[in-house]
């Protein structure tokens, strides 16, 4: 048996297809994990999600933002942007069958001793309080709170967690945390209007350059951040967004071996 992570496959599914055949995976014997972005801006998101709900207990994933994104739109809290490939899902009949698989999902995901999550987590969570956090969401989401939830989802502020925040400001910057990060602070301060750089004046780096508040190293296996381009981001810490829906690679990783396999579009 191998458990496999991939990389945001934004609909990119013949990709996909191929590479799974590259590292000879097998459902029935296999794990697949993805670590979010399923869907959107690429040609076949409807297809990539029924795939990967045909695949059963042998799929895994966290919710990226692109995935929360078409539950907000779903839920009528949100319009769709013009980028969007979004609109073949919105009108499928199994529709609210592929919604509420989408909704089981967490925000973070351990296997094996590794941490999957679509982002990032900040510096100033260890891993177990990010855990906590990421569950309080998923049960949001889960709730017949997700409406409330999915309302007020979107926005920039706060920019910074406080264990004093509550409702939809807290659920917000947990939510940016672990699906929308790239830049911040020493302290966790959020930077998330830069995109397509890899570097900021100070005090903001990358999350992962930060020192982590843990007793031990923690395995982190993300994905978001294509233009890092999957580069070595640093001991414990796992890269999967090469960037497929702009031209790139799709990459995967064997959980077992640490190895990186690649599929170009």
């Amino acid at each position: 048996m191998s458990t496999y992570v991939v990389g945001d496959i934004q609909g990119c599914l013949e990709p996909l297809v191929a590479l799974l055949a590259k590292v000879d995976f097998e459902p029935s014997r296999d794990q697949l994990i993805s670590v979010g972005d399923l869907v959107n801006r690429g040609p076949q998101s409807l297809e990539t999600i029924r795939y990967c709900m045909d695949l059963g207990d042998s799929f895994q994933m966290v919710l990226g933002n692109h995935d929360l994104h078409l539950l907000a739109v779903a839920a009528g809290t949100r319009k769709p942007n013009p980028k969007d490939t979004l609109q073949e899902i919105l009108e499928a009949p199994d529709a609210d069958q592929i919604f509420a698989w989408l909704r089981c999902h967490p925000l973070l995901l351990e296997v094996q001793g590794y941490h999957m999550v679509h982002a990032g987590i900040p510096p100033i969570w260890d891993i177990g309080r990010a855990h906590q956090l990421a569950t309080e969401v998923s049960a949001v989401i889960q709730s017949d709170q997700r409406d409330l939830y999915f309302s007020h989802m979107y926005g920039n502020s706060p920019d910074i967690w406080s264990e004093q925040l509550e409702g939809p400001e807290r659920w917000r910057v947990i939510t940016n945390y672990l699906t929308r990060m790239r830049f911040c602070t020493e302290q966790s301060q959020l930077e998330l209007a830069t995109k397509n750089r890899l570097e900021m004046q100070p005090p903001f780096k990358p999350w992962f350059d930060h020192q982590r508040n843990e007793d031990q190293p923690v395995n982190i296996v993300f994905g978001h951040w294509a233009a890092l381009r999957g580069k070595d981001c640093g001991q414990h810490l796992f890269a999967l967004d090469t960037g497929c829906v702009w031209g790139g690679p799709l990459r995967i990783m064997r959980l077992e071996t640490q190895e990186f396999f690649h599929q170009n579009p």
